[in-house]
């Protein structure tokens, strides 16, 4: 099974905190599909004529695109590659784009699966992060999509904000639970360099996080979510039982998967690429035919690097004798080694090893110990 990621790099404004790659202006968005699509014919075999098992438009923000490009994108998809008959095709969606018409024409198309970015139930939270949607549109737009029939949907939250504290966050937990979604996805805030947030910061007239609260914070919703029959599966991905995302999974689990759109990047086992991140450079590229990516091949210090990095971030954890029957016996000691120097941190399960709730809090910290060079 493989997965493909279809980046669509538009937004109709610019978050604050947001350092992803998109543009506020649409001139191009036409030719933009049109060159995913020549992308797609381009990279056919990438997968090895795998099923896919998922599809993913993420952004930037893809329910910006109409009817008609996104039958274009499907028309090239489904020319191209096999499905599996159970396979996760999810559209990530911004509250203020989701009404009953766009609705009816994503389940038309087959898409299954709605990420819909909430990110706060304050209106004056929302304002601060140049949202384009207020705490009214984000309760509404969950309940338009479950009574257009969509059973599948995660919600994106953000913690962490100077608009937070305890009680507030505990709040917003139990206001997301009463939406009885079937996947949350929450992320702590980062103050990133080049975002509008990262130079107000810099100035002096924001304030940076504040790491404690944050985590009281991640341990509160671990606590509160499975007390709802959420299973923390990754460490900022909650599901209920059978609704784990499969397209995320394949990441962490290093499965293949093709990524199409500028920035976005693809796995194959053996080597990872990324496309160019402009989006003028990435249609010029494919228009010309001349290269629009670069490649990395892994070796197997950098293939157990990731196993580790990803893996640790999940409750499939790190299997010993799959680390040994993939990457020898020296890597498999000294994976051993560093367990047993970090017994404190983890949770053992027939040789699988997962990292405890609190440890969960400096995971890629603690994965970084283990890497090799």
């Amino acid at each position: 099974m493989a997965g493909i990621y279809i980046h669509i790099p538009y937004c109709r404004q610019a978050c604050s905190y947001c350092d992803f790659h998109f543009s506020t202006s649409l001139k191009d968005k036409n030719a933009l599909v049109n060159s995913i699509v020549r992308e797609i014919e381009l990279r056919r075999n990438y997968l090895q004529n795998n099923k896919l098992e998922s599809v993913y438009f993420g952004g930037g923000t893809p329910s910006l695109l109409n009817r008609s490009e996104f039958e274009t994108i499907f028309e090239a998809l489904n020319k191209r590659f096999i499905y599996d008959n159970a396979s996760e095709i999810t559209i990530e969606a911004n509250p203020d784009d989701i009404s009953k018409e766009n609705l009816e024409i994503w389940k038309h198309l087959g898409i299954n699966r709605l990420s819909i970015g909430l990110q706060s139930f304050n209106d004056k939270e929302l304002k601060w992060m140049n949202r384009a949607h207020n705490a009214k549109q984000s309760v509404n737009s969950v309940k338009m999509a479950q009574d257009e029939g969509f059973d599948n949907i995660t919600i994106d939250l953000i913690y962490g904000s100077k608009f937070q504290d305890l009680k507030s966050w505990e709040n917003t937990l139990l206001q997301t639970v009463s939406l009885n979604t079937q996947h949350i996805s929450s992320y702590n805030l980062t103050i990133e360099n080049k975002t509008v947030l990262g130079i107000q910061n810099a100035k002096g007239n924001e304030p940076s996080i504040n790491d404690d609260l944050s985590s009281k914070q991640f341990l509160m919703m671990s606590d509160v979510l499975k007390q709802n029959n959420f299973i923390h599966y990754e460490i900022s991905n909650f599901g209920k039982p059978g609704f784990f995302a499969k397209h995320n999974s394949n990441y962490w689990l290093q499965k293949e998967y093709l990524g199409l759109g500028p920035s976005a990047h693809s796995f194959n086992g053996t080597s990872r690429q990324w496309n160019i991140k402009n989006n003028s450079l990435y249609i010029k590229a494919i228009e010309q035919n001349t290269s629009y990516f670069e490649k990395e091949e892994l070796s197997v210090s950098n293939r157990f690097n990731e196993y580790v990095l990803t893996r640790l971030r999940t409750i499939w954890g790190c299997n010993a004798q799959e680390i040994k029957q993939l990457f020898g016996e020296k890597i498999h000691a000294h994976f051993l080694k560093m367990i047993n120097d970090k017994q404190k941190d983890f949770d053992e399960n027939n040789g699988v090893y997962t990292l405890t709730t609190q440890a969960r809090l400096y995971a890629d910290g603690i994965a970084s110990d283990f890497f090799i060079s």
